[in-house]
């Protein structure tokens, strides 16, 4: 048992908030703290592993930032079986949290003899005395004799004669320590693992919580146990034997701390995905995988950290295409958690993990008669979620998992030959059947085939998939080329269901077989055509794939496809790209492949356009030409598609939208999953753009949801949160979705999604003032983009961020060389609306030249032209950046004008952070400035952003080296820079430079 104070946390000062929610538990935390608040009593409860103490810790961090009193106490099970042993930790807990301030009290006269001839109290240290231990600390010294006689047996501090403590004296002993204790201030007990607590301190801390005072807070922690007492403890019940005998051990777990109507109960829910992602990067561990961990652990943190550190672990990487390593820690904690179901209850379970739909009906009809009562059970243990209609669902695709792992199998042929039987579906019927099976044989196999075709036209693509390659592997070795054929069949069905697992399975079995090379090329594709970002792993894949499709014109035409797709995600060589999706298009056209054709015309197309040629929409409409001629399978990669992402770029924003949502009936009915992620994400970044921002942060999250779901890399959909967050949501989340973005393009390598995640990180810090950090992130946005020769400005809209962030860090001449290289393209280009983005820079450059009158001009044309265009959000920005040139041509009046007309513009678009930026105080202008009428004068707004960046730190107290650290600048620059702002504000020293700063 932990009998010490929660200890470890940092100190903070009373009145600090405290350190952050656990990732996802925001809202739980505020939850709980009302509670506490309303009521002083809390119960967390939830299944093992699901975070009730991180939370619980969270809270008691924030208590003791506040200045209270924290108990921690922590049960073990075997406390269980120790009569007292959790109200002896309290106190040792107490004594060892509080000491008596001052010079030690006089010890009361003693009394008379306590019930056992042992003296109730006595000077320390004199004749007769009461061991030191606890009463050390002078904390128990106003305790009457009797009861400070109970406490010193309780914790072992004095001998347990026959009789015992005093029940009756111990109860009002342990009552009066905390009502002392709270006399001092507030206090907060955390108990943790109170389904270990031993009877008689259950009893002894309900009797003390309802006397103790409204500053004295309780939060208990509880596992709930399900299957009933399995600590095998058969001690009479509460009430049953004498107090103070070592020798009894306290009933199993039937009393409470207090009656359920004097507390709340609070659940602690599993993490949703992105969550899961959130905790997995907090701890260090690769992102990529946070969907099919999620999946995996059913969003228990202590499971999907299991099976992150497995992953970490693994010798090479897992790709996407692969099975989860859950083996070690994983497995082992989820039979942990399987473990304390009796064996019935587990019988049950594995019939339940075996079937398809499993229902408690299905699962009595095969042979468990107790099925309903078992998987209550297991609702309870938090292994199973039942529906009202008896459906269930195992809450962690691990535990279900290794069920089957760990039967025999004996045990899972039963188990499927009983569901085959009891089934009402034939293509159910039909699979356990074949997986009942452990011989090859051809009828069933052809059974399972047929099967297939049903599951396809039902839609039920992932069954498919499953069935197709349980077919193959049906399929008698003998007749090796129905083998294969049908390993192939099952490879492109699990590319169409994108279940990269199913398709790396199935080629796997096949390229160690003698396939032709035409079939070994169409098993590769499939595996390449389900790998996502994750394309750098796979290199050995392209080169077999190409050795195969010698000779072959049409294969060779569709690895060259692939090859086009990986030289731009992994390579970023856009160039080379190009060249592979010519030779293509070229091979395609040949032998009159009108599909693959248009689709490396369309790569092609989005070469060009990067590349800055005037080739791009040429190509373009040769590719749609051709998709009138045969549809393509899906819009991903489209020359569709990719019209709308040209109309994205160059803001026909309207156009874009409208032929988007005439798509996506369609996609929602018959596309794949990776159309509709394609989908919704593009949808997102044009919402985000038009100013549409509830759209855009809902289609954002469908996008997520979708990808995280199928197990893809979340790189893409965090980059689309990100926009959406920043147009409508949360800077603060906004970062946070564009840094992961950030690692989980790194991790797999995708150069295209590496800059548009850093270029959205880099806009937002830009936004939040965070100049130094912007300009490096915008920079390394600028050095990738050049390393992939993209010269299009309308792809990526990094140079007019980056100019801004130029000019904020006093680099007004770099910022003017980067508007006079990337005008003249986009002049050429006629990419418009980027002009306008370069003409808010131009403004803002001229404004720190001191031409004033000619940046107000110039930023109250580009606010009108971006109004024109169909770009509010831009407009705002432009009147915002109008309103902080106005302010320096002391026009207070203009001003505000402009600072109103922009926070109206967002507020309509639903722009929640803009609205904000838009009514807080503008830079320059600080509490305590002039406020009379236009002409009145302040000298803080004669300085520049970077010197007001660099005053407020200076006048905080910061010395000119933390200054350099802090604003990434050598100390010659920040003495330079100094030097101006000392002359501008008329000061002398840094304290009057905080003089004049302060309001």
């Amino acid at each position: 048992m932990t009998t010490v104070p929660h200890g470890p946390l940092p100190a903070r000062a009373p009145g600090a908030a405290g350190p952050p929610a656990p990732v996802g538990r925001e809202e739980l935390l505020a939850r709980l703290e009302s509670v506490l608040h309303a009521r002083g009593r809390a119960l967390l409860t939830g299944p093992a592993g699901v975070g009730k103490t991180e939370v619980a810790l969270a809270a008691a961090a924030r208590a003791e930032a506040r200045g209270e009193t924290v108990l921690w106490l922590a049960a073990l099970p075997a406390d269980r079986a120790i009569p007292g042993a959790a109200a002896a930790a309290l106190v040792a807990s107490v004594a060892t949290t509080v000491t008596r301030p001052g010079p030690r009290a006089e010890p009361a006269p003693a009394v008379e003899d306590g019930p056992a001839g042992i003296p109730a109290t006595a000077a320390p240290g004199g004749p007769g005395t009461l061991p030191s231990g606890v009463f050390a600390s002078g904390v128990f010294d106003d305790l009457p004799g009797p009861q400070r006689t109970a406490v010193a047996m309780l914790c072992r501090e004095a001998p347990i004669q026959q009789g015992g403590w005093d029940p009756i004296a111990l109860r009002l002993g342990i009552a009066r320590i905390l009502r002392t204790l709270t006399s001092r201030g507030p206090v907060l007990l955390v108990v943790d693992g109170a389904e270990f607590l031993d009877h008689d301190s259950t009893d002894l801390l309900r009797f003390a919580l309802h006397l103790a005072p409204p500053s004295l807070r309780v939060i208990a922690v509880e596992t709930p146990e399900p299957y009933g007492d399995t600590h095998g403890t058969d001690a009479p019940e509460p009430g049953g034997g004498a107090p103070g005998h070592p020798g009894r051990a306290g009933a199993g777990h039937t009393a409470h701390l207090w009656v359920p109507s004097e507390a709340d109960l609070l659940l602690v829910p599993p993490l949703q995905a992105d969550e899961i992602a959130a905790l997995l990067i907090h701890h260090r561990l690769p992102s990529r995988m946070a969907g099919r961990i999620h999946r995996a652990s059913g969003g228990n943190p202590r499971l999907a950290l299991a099976v992150g550190r497995s992953l970490a672990d693994a010798r090479t990487p897992v790709h996407h295409a692969e099975a989860l390593t859950l083996s070690g820690r994983a497995r082992d904690l989820a039979r942990q958690l399987l473990g304390a179901a009796p064996p019935p209850v587990r019988a049950t379970l594995l019939l339940a993990a075996l079937a398809l739909r499993p229902s408690a009906t299905l699962v009595r009809r095969a042979g468990r008669p107790n099925a309903e009562a078992d998987l209550a059970a297991a609702e309870r243990a938090g292994l199973v979620s039942l529906a009202e209609d008896g459906s269930l669902a195992f809450t962690a695709g691990l535990l279900p998992s290794t069920l089957v792992h760990d039967a025999c199998w004996a045990e899972r042929s039963a188990g499927h030959a009983a569901l085959a039987e009891v089934v009402d579906d034939p293509v159910e019927a039909v699979r356990h059947r074949a997986l009942a099976s452990d011989r090859p044989d051809e009828e069933l196999a052809a059974e399972v085939t047929a099967a297939t075709e049903v599951a396809r036209r039902r839609g039920n693509n992932a069954l498919a998939a499953e069935l197709a390659l349980l077919a193959a592997e049906s399929t008698p070795g003998r007749d090796g080329a129905r083998r294969i054929a049908r390993l192939v069949d099952a490879a492109e069905e699990a590319a169409r269901a994108a279940r990269a697992d199913l398709a790396m399975r199935a080629a796997t079995d096949l390229l160690a077989r003698d396939a032709s090379p035409t079939d070994r090329v169409r098993a590769r594709l499939a595996v390449l055509d389900t790998a996502g970002q994750g394309l750098t792993d796979l290199d050995d894949m392209y080169v077999h794939a190409m050795e195969d499709s010698e000779g072959a014109t049409a294969l060779r035409a569709a690895v060259q496809l692939r090859l086009a797709v990986k030289y731009v995600l992994a390579d970023g060589d856009p160039e080379r790209s190009r060249t592979a999706a010519m030779e293509s298009a070229a091979l395609a056209a040949s032998v009159g492949d009108v599909r693959t054709a248009a689709q490396a015309l369309t790569v092609q197309a989005r070469m060009e356009r990067a590349l800055g040629t005037a080739d791009s929409e040429p190509v373009l409409a040769r590719a749609r030409e051709l998709e009138l001629t045969e549809r393509p399978l899906g819009i991903r990669n489209a020359a569709q598609i990719l019209t709308i992402r040209h109309a994205l770029f160059d803001d026909r924003l309207t156009d874009a939208r409208d032929e988007l949502n005439a798509l996506l009936p369609l996609v929602q009915r018959r596309g794949s999953v990776e159309d509709a992620i394609e989908l919704f994400r593009t949808l997102a970044e044009i919402e985000s753009r038009i100013g549409a921002c509830a759209a855009a942060l809902a289609h954002a999250g469908q996008s997520l949801a979708l990808t995280l779901e199928a197990g893809l890399s979340p790189g893409p959909a965090w980059y689309a949160l990100a926009l959406a967050e920043t147009a409508g949501g949360s800077l603060g989340r906004a970062a946070s979705y564009a840094r992961r973005s950030v690692q989980a393009s790194e991790e797999e390598g995708d150069r295209v999604f590496l800059s548009r995640s850093r270029y959205a990180l880099g806009r937002v810090q830009l936004v939040n003032g965070d100049v130094a950090a912007a300009l490096e992130t915008l920079r390394r946005v600028q050095t990738d983009e050049r390393a992939q020769s993209t010269v299009d400005p309308s792809m990526l809209r990094w140079h007019e961020e980056l100019a801004e962030a130029l000019l904020a860090h006093d680099a007004v001449e770099d910022a003017l060389a980067l508007l006079a290289e990337v005008r003249p393209v986009a002049r050429r280009l006629g990419r418009s609306t980027v002009l306008l983005g370069c003409d808010r820079a131009q403004a803002l450059c001229l404004a720190a030249e001191g031409r004033t009158d000619e940046a107000a001009e110039l930023l109250t044309g580009t606010a009108s032209r971006f109004a024109e265009a169909g770009l509010p959000l831009e407009q705002g920005r432009a009147l915002m950046a109008l309103a902080r040139v106005e302010r320096k041509r002391r026009r207070r009046s203009a001003a505000q004008t402009a600072l109103h007309a922009a926070a109206t513009i967002f507020e309509r678009a639903g722009a929640v952070p803009w609205l904000a930026l838009a009514t807080e105080a503008p830079a320059g202008e600080l509490p305590g400035t002039a406020t009379g009428g236009d002409e009145a004068p302040t000298a803080l707004a004669s300085l520049t952003e970077a010197e007001l960046r660099l005053a407020r730190l200076v006048g905080q107290g910061a010395s000119n080296q933390e200054a350099a650290a802090k604003l990434f600048l050598s100390v010659k620059t920040v003495e330079a820079r100094l030097t101006r702002i000392y002359q501008k504000l008329d000061v002398r020293s840094r304290s009057q430079l905080a003089t004049a700063l302060r309001p």
